[in-house]
């Protein structure tokens, strides 16, 4: 799927209006970098793709150029080279959008150069993942620091439309409300706004149940809980499959931030597991290194031990039964998504227990956040609905049933959150998850 240009809606009257022509991308050599400019040259008349040198410019372009299938991003992009062409660049720019590596000290050193040479009413965004817009905007002019925000784009920006909105304390609102609604007009985001926490709200969320899954691989094995956490349960990609793409060493990144910053009730399960950790340490990095939690040899796909760090065939593996996977697949590909998930409910077995616990600890954690990194649950349904295209915890207790979701909860030994029961309370019997025009069977597209 390629995202086109959506209708220029005029926002000319809206408060913090501003004109937005032309936009420099930093990191533009990236993948969040160039999928990133790849979208705005929908929007704006020119994106500026700067990178350590001109060529590494050109070869984010040429991966732009291939991401989205157009030649026509090119008929809107300029290339350029930090030394040679930042303050040229980022002098005339009216959105200056970084996406540089995610270290802190990295992205000041470059907030310190764009903020010697911006324009007053020029817009500062960066595409973050998990740091703290108010730590990155701290050492800042006022005038950089009310014009700042996070823009949280997943990756690849031109498939997934969800985004996170983030302001800093000294953020105009006025400014924040115009970038959102830009964003929801000009480039067809669905926007979440996120409180300036650690890793905002889908990644705080998702990478919490993908760490939990990688600590469960150590016992279990990855492709055991690939299967049992796969698709069938609403997700696009299994979640060890998700890691291998996302890079190990990203992963850890953002769990590392989490653990450290965010002393919640499900800390433990952000904890990277030390056998990964041990592994990255000997090149072990996700499909970036042809190697993670699986790999392949020639056609074979193989599955890794953790303990050992040896690989073996999938095909060898002995693994449990697991035909009530089967019967909940065949379920929902004719669309019965309530009667299958009511088989979930009603499986047996050690498999089945994984896959309740981890789907239980989904929802009580999402839940639990609602007040601390969103203002209420729909935030967190539609970040990880359209960013991180899993199934929305209201989807879930809506196809469970409020009762049978307390029980679950409880059944896995999860306290539950007094926000899932204040909303069922609310809600009188009707969905929690209320978004019109979303069939929620596009969250089972891959089962």
């Amino acid at each position: 799927m390629q995202v086109t240009s959506t209708p220029k809606l005029s926002l000319d009257a809206h408060p913090g209006a501003r004109p937005i022509r032309h936009v420099v991308v930093l990191g533009a050599n990236g993948t969040m970098g160039f999928g990133s400019a790849a979208l705005f040259t929908t929007a704006v008349e020119k994106v500026t793709f700067l990178a350590r040198t001109e060529d590494k410019a050109r070869g984010g372009l040429a991966a732009a150029i291939k991401m989205v299938r157009s030649s026509t991003v090119a008929s809107k992009a300029e290339c350029g080279s930090y030394d040679d062409d930042f303050e040229a660049a980022v002098s005339s720019a009216d959105l200056i959008f970084e996406a540089v590596t995610e270290k802190l000290d990295l992205k000041h050193q470059f907030f310190e150069r764009i903020d010697a040479c911006r324009r007053d009413d020029a817009i500062v965004a960066t595409v973050t993942s998990g740091l703290s817009i108010n730590e990155l905007a701290a050492p800042r002019s006022e005038s950089f620091r009310k014009h700042f925000l996070g823009l949280h784009f997943f990756n690849p920006p031109n498939v997934i439309v969800g985004t996170e909105l983030i302001a800093g304390k000294d953020t105009d609102p006025q400014l924040l409300d115009f970038i959102e609604a830009y964003c929801e007009n000009f480039l067809g985001r669905v926007m979440i706004r996120t409180a300036d926490t650690p890793g905002f709200a889908g990644n705080r969320i998702g990478f919490k149940v993908l760490n939990e899954c990688c600590q469960l691989a150590e016992e279990h094995g990855p492709l055991l809980i690939d299967e049992v956490v796969g698709p069938y349960t609403g997700r696009a990609l299994p979640p060890l499959r998700t890691v291998d793409l996302v890079g190990w060493d990203i992963h850890r990144a953002i769990v590392d931030n989490i653990h450290d910053k965010a002393a919640d009730e499900a800390h433990d399960t952000l904890k990277l597991p030390t056998t990964m950790a041990d592994l990255m340490d000997k090149g072990t990095l996700g499909n970036k290194s042809g190697k993670g939690f699986f790999m392949k040899d020639g056609k074979r796909v193989l599955a890794l031990d953790l303990k050992s760090g040896a690989y073996t065939p999938v095909d060898e593996i002995q693994r449990p039964e697991l035909g009530f996977i089967d019967e909940i697949t065949k379920l929902q590909r004719v669309g019965l998504y309530d009667d299958a998930m009511q088989r979930f409910l009603a499986a047996e077995g050690d498999a089945a227990t994984i896959a309740k616990k981890v789907i239980a600890g989904y929802i009580a954690y999402a839940f639990q956040r609602v007040g601390e990194v969103t203002e209420s649950i729909t935030g967190i349904d539609l970040i990880m609905g359209f960013g991180f295209n899993w199934a929305p915890p209201s989807v879930l207790v809506d196809i469970f049933g409020g009762d049978a979701t307390v029980a679950l909860i409880e059944g896995a030994g999860l306290a539950v959150p007094e926000q899932l029961t204040a909303a069922l309370d609310a809600a009188k019997g009707e969905p929690l998850f209320d978004r019109q025009r979303t069939d929620i069977g596009r969250f089972w597209v891959a089962a």
